[in-house]
């Protein structure tokens, strides 16, 4: 399974742990039953970035809002958002195999994916203020 379908996986997972409070390995079953690959093992790279973009939302919640504009605060922001932007930021901060200008751009894909036609130029201004030069 390629990094970019994993990535897809773990956006909805943490969507549907937003949405329904469910722990995150019920949600990768979930969400990989939903797109056929119920009989595969979950992928460690998409464990690794749901388990891990959840113990560290707080952190990364206020990494992000230091970046909002004025008067807007995360919860404001889309769920979808608010989900791509923190597994975009997570990758950057965590990820030894992944450039951060490649998570960046992962991020900003997914946001065209699942988010409304203003989302992938948000995410980009977002992210790209935690890259230097």
């Amino acid at each position: 399974m390629n990094r970019h379908k994993i990535r897809e996986l773990a956006v909805q997972s943490l969507f549907s742990i937003e949405t329904t409070k469910d722990d995150s390995q019920t949600a990768i079953n979930s969400v990989m039953d939903i797109a056929d690959l119920g009989e595969e093992e979950a992928p460690e790279y998409l464990t690794f970035l749901v388990s891990g973009t959840l113990e560290k939302q707080a952190e990364l919640d206020k990494e992000i809002a230091d970046h909002l504009k004025k008067k807007w605060t995360i919860q404001r922001l889309s769920r979808i958002d608010r989900v791509v932007l923190r597994v975009g930021l997570f990758e950057m901060e965590n990820s030894l195999e992944v450039p951060k200008k490649v998570a960046i751009d992962e991020a900003i894909e997914l946001a065209g994916e699942f988010g409304d036609k203003d989302s992938k130029s948000f995410v980009n201004g977002i992210l790209s203020n935690f890259v230097e030069g």
